[in-house]
C-alpha cells in the first residue's frame, strides 16, 4: 500500500516536515486555523521557515492544505506536530495534543499509524494520546491501529540545520511498526535516523536534550550573577575559560522559546508524578526564569547612578522574539524585562523588525514601536541579536545607559552586559 501522509499542525515543526515529505509522498497539511491555511494556499508562511518558493514547491508537488477532516480521512499515516505548552503553574498543557488526537481518531482506520512529534514526558504517547485515539475511533491499539514517536528537532530560524539535515530519532509501538516508522523517516532524512528501543525512550531522549541545555545555560547565568557582584565581565571570563579544549561554549541570557524554557517542566512533572522531586532540573529553571528581573533591576541601578529619576523615564528594548533573526515570540522572556521595568514606573518602548505586531499585541498586550530616535531614551536594552541591531549607530548621550544582554555591541560602548 502506498503511504499517504497527513501532517497535523502546520507551525514551525509541521510545515517544514510536510514540505520534505511532499517530494516523495502524497501529503495533506492539516491545521485548525483557517487563516493559516488560506495564507499557505496563497504561498505565504508567516513563520518564515519556508520561503515562498518552498511553499509553492509543496503545492507543485500535489500537497493540499486543509482545515477539513474529510481531506485527511484517506490517509494511512498521521503525523501530529501540535504545540505542547505549559500552563501558568508550569504544568504540562496537553490540550492541543488531546484535541489533535480526538480529530485523528475520527478518521482513523484499521492499519493506520499515528506518529507524534510533539514534545512530551516519557509515557505520554501511550498513556494519554492512545486512549483518546481508541475512544474517538472505536479501534483497538496495536491490533487495529499503531503508534510511533519521532521527536522534532527543528531549530526555528536556522537555515543550515533544516529538517532533513538533522538526525532523527524514531520509534514504534511494536517492533514491526518501529521499523516502518524508521524507514518512512529514513526516506527523507539525509542525516540518517536512530531507531530507539521504545516510544518511552524516544520521548525521554527529547526532553533531556533541552533540559541539558537549560541546565548548562543556568550555570553560566549563575556565573553572570556572581561576576556582576565581583565587578568582572562574564564574557571576558568565558572567553578565557573557552581556550581549554573541553570547555563548553554556553553563554548567559534569557531562556525562552518553545523548547529549552518549557521541556524541562515536562520531565519534572513526570518525575514528581512517580515520587521523585528533581533538584537540578528545577534549580536551573528557577535561575533562568529570574534573569529578566535581574536585567531590569541592573538597568534601573545603572540609571540611578547616572542621575535619572526612574518614574516616567524612557527605556527602549530592542527585540521581543525569543531568539535572533526569527519571528517566533513564543515564551519570550524579554517580556519579563519589560514588565519589571513597567513596575518601576518606566515608560518602555519595544522595537522588533522580525515580530508581527498583531501577534505581539495578542500574546503580550504590547504595541511595538516602529520608528524611534535612540537619543530620546534614558536607557537602551539590546535584548535580541537580530542582524538589524548589530550595526546600530549608537552615539549615546553622557547620561544614557546602554545594556547589552546578548554581548554583541562594542564593549566600550555599553554600561553593562550579561
Amino acid at each position: 500500500m502506498k503511504n499517504k501522509i497527513a501532517v497535523i499542525g502546520l507551525g514551525y515543526v509541521g510545515l517544514p516536515l510536510a514540505h520534505a515529505f511532499s517530494f516523495k509522498y502524497d501529503v495533506v497539511g492539516f491545521d485548525i486555523a483557517k487563516s493559516r491555511i488560506e495564507e499557505l494556499q496563497k504561498g505565504y508562511d508567516r513563520t518564515l521557515e519556508l520561503s515562498e518558493k518552498q511553499v509553492k514547491e509543496c503545492i507543485d508537488n500535489g500537497m493540499k492544505f486543509s482545515d477539513n477532516l474529510d481531506d485527511i480521512k484517506d490517509c494511512n499515516i498521521y503525523i501530529v506536530t501540535v504545540p505542547t505548552p505549559i500552563d501558568k503553574h508550569n504544568n504540562p498543557d496537553l490540550t492541543p495534543l488531546i484535541k489533535a488526537s480526538e480529530s485523528v481518531g475520527k478518521v482513523l482506520k484499521k492499519g493506520d499509524i499515528v506518529i507524534y512529534e510533539s514534545t512530551v514526558y516519557p509515557g505520554a504517547t501511550e498513556e494519554e494520546c492512545v486512549p483518546v485515539l481508541e475512544k474517538s475511533s472505536g479501534l483497538k491499539f496495536n491490533e487495529d491501529f499503531f503508534a510511533g514517536y519521532s521527536p522534532e528537532r527543528i531549530n526555528p530560524g536556522d537555515k543550515e540545520h533544516t529538517v532533513t539535515k538533522i538526525l532523527k530519532v524514531t520509534s514504534g509501538s511494536t517492533p514491526d511498526i518501529a521499523k516502518k516508522v524508521d524507514e518512512l523517516y529514513k526516506s527523507i532524512i539525509t542525516a540518517g535516523t536512530h531507531l530507539a528501543s521504545s516510544i518511552k525512550v524516544a520521548e525521554a531522549a527529547k526532553v533531556i536534550e533541552n533540559a541539558q541545555r537549560d541546565i548548562n545555560i543556568a550555570f553560566v547565568n549563575e556565573l553572570a550573577l556572581i561576576f556582576d557582584k565581583l565587578g568582572i565581565d562574564t564574557k571576558d571570563v568565558l572567553e578565557a575559560a573557552g581556550t581549554k579544549w573541553n570547555f563548553l561554549p554556553f553563554r548567559p541570557g534569557l531562556v525562552g522559546g518553545h523548547c529549552i524554557g518549557i521541556d524541562p517542566y515536562y520531565l519534572a512533572h513526570k518525575a514528581k508524578e512517580i515520587g521523585y522531586h528533581p533538584q537540578i532540573i528545577l534549580a536551573g529553571r528557577r535561575t533562568n526564569d529570574s534573569m529578566g528581573e535581574f536585567v531590569a533591576n541592573k538597568v534601573v541601578k545603572l540609571m540611578i547612578h547616572k542621575g535619572h529619576t526612574i518614574k516616567d523615564s524612557k527605556v527602549l528594548v530592542l527585540g521581543i522574539t525569543f531568539k535572533e533573526n526569527c519571528p517566533d515570540i513564543r515564551n519570550s522572556r524579554v517580556i519579563d524585562v519589560v514588565r519589571e521595568l513597567e513596575d518601576f514606573g518606566v515608560n518602555v518602548d519595544v522595537n522588533d523588525p522580525w515580530a508581527d505586531n498583531e501577534e505581539v499585541k495578542r500574546e503580550y498586550n504590547l504595541e511595538l514601536k516602529e520608528n524611534y530616535n535612540l537619543e530620546e531614551y534614558d536607557a537602551i536594552i539590546l535584548a535580541v541579536a537580530h542582524n538589524e541591531f548589530k550595526n546600530l549607530n549608537l552615539t549615546k548621550k553622557d547620561n544614557q545607559v546602554i545594556y547589552d544582554i546578548k554581548g554583541i555591541l562594542d564593549k566600550n560602548l555599553v554600561d553593562g552586559r550579561l
